[in-house]
């Protein structure tokens, strides 16, 4: 969702002390990018064996050598989960949307971090999972093409953990390799301590 306001003309400012005469310098835009976990597309066995595929692959959460793991994941995880998860999952099911919780909320914290920097015209916000839909690569694309040269990653997550914080950069990064002209990218620190949070 881009933010737009009648300053979008301010989007090209002068950086920094230039000497006399010099152009000045055009700044793009900066995105947000909220990340969280992951949900499936659906509570079927295919969207499900899909998200738990991705989702149990990553090192990140599962550190076990691929040789030993790879075959209880494949024959024994996706062949009885999916089944179970997806009933699990049928329970909670934002049945109005046809998507999960999770990517509902998300949605809307991300809706309302727009509304509440709607004065920054160059400033876009999004969401993205790290697992399944929106991804963060299909979302880092699309905020690229909004223009911005600059991506705060924000991870939902107060606390650090390897299986929530790193994986959700790892991907960001693994996205921007297969783009030309990526931009700088920074990574909001744990926030679990922030008296505004608490």
């Amino acid at each position: 969702m881009t933010l737009a306001s009648p300053t979008d003309a301010k989007a090209a400012k002068t950086a920094g002390p230039l000497p006399a005469g010099h152009p000045a310098v055009k700044q793009g835009k900066i995105g947000v990018m909220l990340i969280n976990l992951g949900t499936p597309d659906g509570i079927e066995f295919a969207p499900m064996w899909r998200y738990l595929r991705e989702f149990l692959s990553d090192p990140r959460v599962i550190e076990l050598n691929k040789a030993i793991w790879y075959p209880i994941l494949y024959g024994l995880v996706l062949t009885t989960r999916p089944k179970k998860s997806g009933a699990n999952y049928a329970r909670i099911w934002n049945r109005e949307k046809n998507e999960s919780p999770l990517r509902t909320f998300t949605r809307s914290q991300a809706e309302k971090l727009a509304s509440a920097l709607a004065d920054h015209s160059n400033v876009v916000v999004d969401w993205a999972m790290r697992y399944g839909n929106p991804s963060t690569a299909s979302v880092a694309q699309k905020l690229v093409e909004q223009g911005c040269d600059r991506i705060l990653s924000f991870p939902v997550y107060p606390q650090y953990s390897a299986t929530t914080t790193a994986t959700a950069n790892d991907q960001l990064f693994r996205a921007l390799m297969k783009i030309r002209n990526a931009p700088a990218i920074r990574s909001v620190p744990p926030y679990y301590d922030e008296p505004v949070y608490i």
